[in-house]
């Protein structure tokens, strides 16, 4: 909410700030244990033997927070996690990035971190989808796969020795990301989960929640196994008919019809007015707030004006009222 700047009238300021009143009342309800803020005692045990972790220091004999944030604990250590930081990547991560240099044997990725990431060309599937060692024509041919600019979903594999992180794609599902657009927030407003992957049937859209604050909504794509052995060869007077069905089968794919690309700038609407709130982005949040567009019948450019992010603070403020009610 820090950074937000919105042309709001006074009833509109007044509704907004009920709105946020009610948000902080709940959330300092359910985080009232757990909340704290700088210079905050946090209550610990000391004949325990205490390890003070990150966020946290000692002062007159008490433990101190440095940082606002939720208080941490993994059997005898004790931290801080702060509410708005910085991308810190762990192994697994998924994340979506974007080329910035073609290198020998390896891609540079730039991931909304401190430091590039690499992804290896023997860390990724082949077009082809063999498993097999990587030649030197595959490392001629690298640009064909993956240029400059090109949008990339990856996992994190691991950590290099300079501090930069080291990528793999080698599953069908990472790869390339066309025909959509990609988003940068805030990394904090992307919570850890099992799942970042999201196909939207009803949309055809495919979303990806990327930990890294990079977020990916695109036209849906199907993944094809390349293991699947192809058809047995036609007679020759056949052929003539099969090459007009694949280029337009080509033709077909290549075109992204109306109806999705508007589902896609309003799934994106959607994402940046959770993103000027400073709401987490989840999937359930998205799908609502396109809803209530639908059902005000707003236009997408509509989306992000004062009057439709005030609707939705105030829909959010009911929403975890009533869930907050519930576990009551």
């Amino acid at each position: 909410m820090r950074g937000m700047e919105l042309p709001l009238n006074h009833t509109q300021k007044l509704r907004l700030q009920k709105a946020l009143e009610s948000l902080e009342s709940l959330s300092s309800v359910t985080n009232s244990n757990a909340s704290v803020t700088v210079a905050d005692s946090i209550p610990v045990n000391q004949e325990d033997g205490v390890l003070k972790g990150h966020g946290t220091t000692e002062l007159e004999g008490e433990v101190v927070a440095t940082v606002c944030g939720v208080i941490e604990r993994v059997n005898k250590l004790v931290y801080v996690r702060t509410l708005r930081a910085r991308y810190k990547p762990e192994v697994g991560d998924i994340i979506v990035g974007r080329v910035i240099e073609v290198a020998p044997k390896r891609w540079r990725l730039e991931i909304n971190f401190s430091q590039d990431a690499v992804l290896m060309l023997s860390s990724m599937n082949l077009p082809d989808g063999i498993q097999r060692r990587r030649t030197a024509v595959d490392e001629l041919n690298m640009r064909s796969i993956f240029e400059e600019d090109d949008v990339i979903c990856a996992e994190v594999r691991d950590f290099m020795r300079d501090g930069s992180l080291q990528l793999q794609a080698r599953s069908q599902k990472y790869g390339k990301l066309e025909r959509g657009q990609m988003l940068t927030i805030s990394p904090y407003l992307v919570k850890r989960r099992k799942q970042h992957f999201h196909h939207l049937e009803q949309y055809g859209i495919d979303l990806i929640l990327g930990c890294n604050g990079f977020i990916w909504v695109g036209e849906h794509v199907e993944i094809k196994d390349n293991m699947i052995e192809d058809e047995p060869t036609k007679p020759d007077s056949k052929n003539k008919k099969s090459q007009i069905s694949t280029t337009l089968e080509e033709q077909e794919e290549t075109y992204t019809t109306l109806e999705t690309r508007q589902n896609i700038c309003r799934i994106a609407n959607a994402i940046r007015v959770l993103t000027t709130l400073g709401f987490s982005i989840t999937l359930d949040v998205i799908l609502e707030i396109v809803d209530l567009s639908t059902k005000k019948g707003l236009d997408i450019h509509e989306m992000l004006g004062a009057e439709f992010c005030v609707l939705v603070a105030e829909k959010e403020a009911e929403r975890r009222s009533v869930s907050t009610r519930r576990k009551r």
